[in-house]
């Protein structure tokens, strides 16, 4: 492990028809990453290389093929030589380029379970080409589970500005959301959040809880969780000591969250907190993958099929995930 002021952290580069490749090499150069952590750069040289060549950036890093030559007080790169750039089409998701992202992203996460780094970034995934290389793959949540064999509570969460979005249920149909906005599992995402926030600094977390239903189900009029299943959740996470009280309509809470009424806002299901937190600043979101033993960050946005290879990404959500990862490491390495 590194020292606890700098970090040494993976960065596994995403997808390489998108914008990943570019936006890795910005993250090698930029001052306030290399300011912040020690970087283990997982990929292809030559995918790196074409990368830097867009992004316009100049990228030296000293070129490992094991982690045996890894160390806490440099930046390398871990050239895992498995994808020739000129294969692959700019802006089209095909097997290989799952494949490429998915062994750079295993790489990553198993050299975080040994202790080596102490946290992992990418750069964006492409759903369809990580299915197509991995057809059981639902998300990203699934995958780390599977790779560290670990099936405790965990959630992603999106980070702008200072401003968290947890929520109860992601990837699932909304015709099953109220079905599984239960007591227990409101309750186990509000201990999430309040653990994760304090993973990351926040010492005393304010949650504000979204409602299911229109204006908090006005009384039972519009439905009956909010009152049957929300409400109880909360106040046994006010008895445990957590700071959440809602729950509030899902029209105004974010309202609310953007004056700094609260750290974090726990919603109901997947767009209900990404809608509005895209909307707030889409190019500066993170999202964290909370519940495991490290801290695993990327941007929100996507592998931006449409502007790949023109060296436009930008680069702020990106270094806003690395940043906060670095910060949540020193955190829980001094726990």
């Amino acid at each position: 492990m590194a020292d606890a002021a700098k970090p040494l952290l993976a960065l596994a580069i995403g997808d390489p028809a998108g914008v990943g490749p570019e936006l890795a090499a910005k993250l090698i150069a930029d001052s306030q990453v290399r300011a912040a952590a020690n970087l283990v750069v997982i990929g292809d040289a030559r995918v790196l290389r074409r990368g830097a060549e867009v992004a316009g950036v100049a990228v030296d890093l000293p070129v490992v093929t094991s982690s045996d030559a890894l160390r806490p007080d440099r930046s390398v790169l871990m050239d895992l030589g498995h994808l020739d750039p000129a294969t692959i089409k700019l802006g089209v998701a095909v097997k290989a380029g799952g494949q490429f992202a998915l062994e750079n992203f295993r790489t990553g996460l198993r050299l975080a379970a040994a202790g080596t780094v102490g946290g992992v970034c990418f750069t964006p995934f492409n759903k369809a080409a990580m299915r197509m290389a991995h057809p059981s793959y639902d998300d990203e949540i699934g995958f780390v589970a599977g790779v560290l064999d670990i099936h405790t509570p965990a959630s992603e969460f999106n980070i702008l500005e200072g401003l968290w979005n947890a929520r109860v249920t992601s990837h699932v149909p909304l015709s099953a959301v109220a079905g599984l906005v239960t007591r227990e599992r409101v309750l186990r995402s509000l201990v999430l959040t309040y653990e994760s926030l304090r993973n990351a600094g926040i010492d005393e977390p304010r949650i504000g809880v979204a409602a299911l239903n229109p204006h908090a189900g006005d009384g039972g009029n519009f439905g009956h969780e909010d009152d049957d299943e929300i409400a109880p959740a909360v106040a046994d996470a006010k008895a445990r000591g957590i700071g959440a009280i809602g729950p509030y309509p899902p029209d105004t809470v974010f309202v609310r969250a953007t004056k700094g009424e609260f750290d974090a806002v726990l919603t109901m299901y997947h767009d209900q907190g990404q809608i509005a937190m895209k909307l707030i600043g889409f190019d500066r979101g993170v999202t964290l993958i909370g519940g495991f033993p490290f801290p695993i960050c990327t941007p929100a946005h996507g592998s931006a099929y449409d502007i790949a290879g023109k060296g436009i990404a930008n680069l702020g959500a990106s270094r806003a995930a690395l940043l906060i990862a670095a910060r949540a490491a020193v955190r829980q390495a001094q726990r």
